[in-house]
Order: C-alpha cells, then sequence, then structure tokens
C-alpha cells in the first residue's frame, strides 16, 4: 500500500483499522483483515481514496469496497457489498439516520471511526446471515441451527456449493450452510509456558452442509475439517489428527464433545512431550556441550559447537511432533568451509542412524555421539572435495 499517496485522514483511519481490529484472529492462510488493493475515484490519480478490504468472517474473507473521496476528505465513505449480499442492507428503513450508528456522526478526525463502522458492519453482516440460513427450507439445517444457539462463537454463512448439478439441462450451483464452530473453552495460549504468542491460539470446526438436497432416510456426513492457528502447529498439529466418525442420524452438537474430549487429550500430551524433548536435549550436553542455539520453549530445535581435530562443525538438531517415535533430523554446517556464494557449507539432511524410542534420554545421547564421530570425518572430506572443485 503506497501509503505516501493517501490522504492523511484517510490514511489515519486505515491505519487504525488494521492495528486494533478485534477479529484479525490469525488462521490458516492468514486469515486476517488486509486492505487488498487501493485505487483512486478522483480527477487526481495521484490520491489513493478507495481499497478492498478483505475482512475475516466463518473461516474465510467478505471483501467489501470502502470509498472515501480525497476532495472531500471529511466526508464518511461508503462500503460496497458483494454482489452475492444484495439483501444485506444494515441502515434500511430509516436506520442510517440512526444516532446509533457509525455513519451518523462521522468525524473524520478520530482515526477510530472507520474501525468502528466495519466492526459495527460485521456484526450486522453475521445476524444477517443468520436470519438468511434460518429461512433456508431445509429441515436439517434448521435442527443443526436449533441445536447450536447456546454454542458461543458460532459464525454462519450461506455460500454456493463447490460442485454444479444439472437440472433440465441447466448447470446450477447448489448451496451449502458453513458453520464456524470455536472449539476448547480453555487458554491455550497458557498451556505452554514462556510462549511469545501475539494472538490468542484458537482451534475451530467447520461444518458445511448442502442446501435444498433430497436426502434419504440416512443423511449422508457433512463435510468436516480443523482449522487452527498457524502458530499453534509448533505445539500440536490438527492435520495429525483424525477426527471421530461422524454416525449415522447424528448432529454437530452431538458430535462436538468427542471432538472436544480428543483435541483435549491430545494438546496436553502435546504439552507435555515438550518437557521430554527438553530432556532429549538436555541429554545431550555432556558429550556435545551447551547448545549455542536452541529453542527454550517448544524444544523443535538445537544447535551444538562440535570440532573433530582441528576440524569444527555445527550440528543442528531439528524434532519434529512424533518424536521420540520420528528420530531427529541432523544438519552438519562447517565453520571453515565455504560455497562459491559465500554460505557455510551445509550436509544433507541426515536421518538414518541408529534410534529406537524405547531407548532412554542418554541412550540416545550415546548413540548419536558415536554415529557423530564417524560422520564428522565423512563431512570433512566432503567439504574438502567441494572446495576443491
Amino acid at each position: 500500500m503506497a501509503i505516501d499517496t493517501v490522504p492523511p485522514l484517510i490514511s489515519a483511519q486505515i491505519n487504525y483499522l488494521l492495528s486494533h481490529c478485534p477479529f484479525s484472529v490469525k488462521l490458516e492462510d492468514e486469515m486476517t483483515l488486509q486492505v487488498e488493493q487501493m485505487w483512486s475515484g478522483c480527477k487526481n490519480p495521484n490520491f489513493l481514496d478507495r481499497f478492498t478490504l478483505a475482512i475475516p468472517y466463518c473461516l474465510d474473507h467478505i471483501k467489501w469496497d470502502v470509498t472515501f473521496n480525497a476532495m472531500y476528505p471529511l466526508a464518511a465513505p461508503d462500503v460496497i457489498f458483494g454482489p452475492e449480499d444484495e439483501g444485506f442492507q444494515p441502515y434500511a428503513g430509516g436506520a442510517r439516520k440512526s444516532s446509533k450508528n457509525s455513519l451518523a456522526n462521522w468525524n473524520s478526525r478520530d482515526p477510530s471511526q472507520l474501525h468502528s463502522l466495519i466492526v459495527e458492519l460485521r456484526d450486522a453482516y453475521m445476524e444477517y446471515q443468520r436470519r438468511r440460513i434460518g429461512e433456508v427450507d431445509d429441515e436439517r439445517v434448521k435442527f443443526e441451527i436449533s441445536t447450536m444457539l447456546s454454542r458461543e462463537g458460532i459464525e454462519m454463512f450461506m455460500s454456493l456449493g463447490t460442485d454444479k448439478v444439472t437440472e433440465d439441462d441447466k448447470c446450477v450451483w447448489p448451496e451449502e450452510v458453513k458453520f464456524a464452530v470455536p472449539l476448547l473453552d480453555m487458554d491455550l495460549n497458557r498451556l505452554v509456558a514462556g510462549s511469545t504468542w501475539r494472538h490468542p491460539q484458537k482451534v475451530y470446526l467447520q461444518v458445511i452442509f448442502p442446501v435444498g438436497k433430497k436426502y434419504s432416510s440416512v443423511p449422508s456426513p457433512p463435510r468436516l475439517k480443523l482449522i487452527s492457528s498457524p502458530e499453534l502447529k509448533a505445539l500440536f498439529s490438527t492435520e495429525d489428527l483424525k477426527l471421530p466418525t461422524w454416525m449415522d442420524g447424528m448432529c454437530t452438537a452431538e458430535y462436538l464433545p468427542n471432538l472436544e474430549q480428543m483435541l483435549n487429550s491430545q494438546i496436553k500430551d502435546a504439552v507435555s512431550s515438550i518437557e521430554i524433548r527438553r530432556k532429549f536435549i538436555q541429554s545431550l550436553a555432556p558429550h556435545l556441550g551447551r547448545p549455542i542455539e536452541a529453542d527454550p520453549v517448544f524444544c523443535r530445535k538445537a544447535t551444538f559447537l562440535c570440532s573433530s581435530g582441528v576440524f569444527t562443525f555445527q550440528v543442528h538438531f531439528t524434532l519434529s511432533l512424533q518424536f521420540p517415535k520420528q528420530q531427529p533430523a541432523l544438519v552438519l554446517q562447517s565453520s571453515q568451509h565455504f560455497n562459491s556464494h559465500g554460505a557455510p557449507v551445509k550436509s544433507p539432511t541426515l536421518s538414518e542412524y541408529p534410534w529406537s524410542p524405547r531407548w532412554n534420554p542418554s541412550e540416545k545421547a550415546d548413540r548419536i555421539f558415536d554415529f557423530l564421530a564417524d560422520e564428522a570425518l565423512n563431512f570433512k572430506k566432503y567439504c574438502n572435495q567441494l572446495n576443491q572443485q
């Protein structure tokens, strides 16, 4: 965003919105509020006064165009919603004149005005989607909504399906109802001692039901997917979790307790595994010395400075979430040899060495030390040959 060509009053509104947005929970694919593009709507093309906002909603983005007027920067902006939301009229029926909405007493010199407007419109959009889905002629969807009304934080969205169907030689895009269900009523940030996570860590279940489909006596299960904050993957990967089976006749409200119980157990095990990795790294110290670098929070990485005669090198350890079932990946890096680009010479990733998850930490460390004693000679020879070439 070329902020130097944006009028100061508009720039202040944008900056405040981006830095104070309450629904910018970081999820997969960077699901944060973003300014996607800016353009000029006035005679002077150097003034950028219009932009598209990608607003996180229901584990996806909704895109609205916000149009200011650089020639009249004190005026309130207009917001243009997507073509699929023609029925969304938050200020219809005289509501625009109400003193309770953010456009009624717009003050361009208050940088928080755009922030208040977008939050207000998103809340209204959430209610609009709830009303829209509540009017769907689908008993299954209506029942699902009725069983989840007491659960807080659920977002709903009506969208076109991903697969076309043919009706009377015409291609039709069926509608789908999406639910974004927050899981685990716990503060995940506090589970990991020393965590520097800036954003609240979240896990959601995405549930997608087709609408208007003529079901058999036993409805097919919805499409299910776990989505989490990307930072949470340093502790626990939702991709490795096998979801519980959706039983015949089950609804989402019945499905969630088993899922949350499984998820809760997996996360507790993941927290406990941090200490297992920590003890392993500590067990290497008697052989390799204290690490010169280490991940003190999740204990996923550690680097040691080693030597073989006059040859000095670093050993980089990378521990997966499947440790100790999966052995650490090792990379050796020379402290004395450099390639043609001036970067230190490194070995390929090493993972073929004696290992058993049943060995205690000290035995694991002994076996790795013996392996490195031999591998250091091979690596030194490799470095010398590379430099000669």
